[in-house]
């Protein structure tokens, strides 16, 4: 049995400083909404009405280069939101939304969102930091692009996707992946991101399984992509 909408508000770092009165408010606001895997969810350039919130499953961010290559931006998994900016800024939107598997969604329109961050200072306090941690984020991936070889590039982001799930030696990275999809986050292709994990595999800096990637050596992962410890 799913959890309801106000369990779900609970798990989502955006709201975790939300009374919970605000809550239990929003919660009461909120549609579910099902997408098939492969389904397209937003579409760049339309107009943001709404903010999705992944109950479960899996989507990705995606722009179109002007070549027809598809470059992923990020893989969003439960407990992640997306369509925030439009929300904010009235501009349109600025990628693509796919779903990688079956997805349940919770979407709270755009004059619902807006009112509660009139009555809930918590949630304006959250948006700001999270929005300051993704800019971060993208401003790194910028620069591991520019700057590092594709095994730089794939450990880079290998540990940014473990930061989101604990970070340290041990953590698995739950999200179902694949090389074709790595590549078209690091700007490589499949063939080479497949060398490169196997190469991870073979010296033992990560496990791959049906569960995920599990980060065996984080120094090496670090060293890799040139960040401090």
């Amino acid at each position: 049995m799913s959890p309801d909408p106000l369990e779900v508000l609970r798990t989502v770092p955006l709201f975790r400083q939300v009374p919970e009165a605000d809550l239990r408010a929003m919660s009461d606001l909120i549609r579910e909404r099902r997408q098939p895997k492969g389904s397209l969810i937003l579409t760049q350039g339309d107009e943001g009405e709404t903010l999705f919130l992944i109950r479960s499953g899996q989507v990705k961010v995606t722009v179109v280069a002007e070549d027809g290559r598809e470059v992923i931006l990020s893989v969003l998994g439960a407990g992640s939101f997306f369509g925030e900016m439009a929300l904010i800024d009235d501009e349109p939107r600025s990628a693509h939304v796919f779903a990688m598997e079956d997805s349940v969604l919770l979407a709270l329109r755009r004059e619902d969102f807006r009112a509660q961050l009139a009555r809930s200072p918590e949630l304006g306090v959250a948006l700001l930091r999270e929005l300051s941690r993704r800019l971060r984020r993208a401003d790194d991936t910028i620069a591991s692009l520019m700057l590092l070889d594709v095994n730089g590039r794939v450990a880079h982001l290998l540990l940014e996707l473990a930061r989101e799930e604990g970070g340290d030696t041990g953590t698995t990275i739950a999200r179902r992946l694949t090389h074709a999809s790595i590549g078209q986050m690091v700007g490589a292709s499949r063939e080479t991101v497949s060398r490169t994990m196997r190469n991870l595999v073979l010296r033992n800096v990560i496990a791959v399984t049906r569960k995920g990637i599990t980060l065996l050596d984080v120094p090496a992962l670090r060293l890799a992509a040139r960040e401090a410890a």
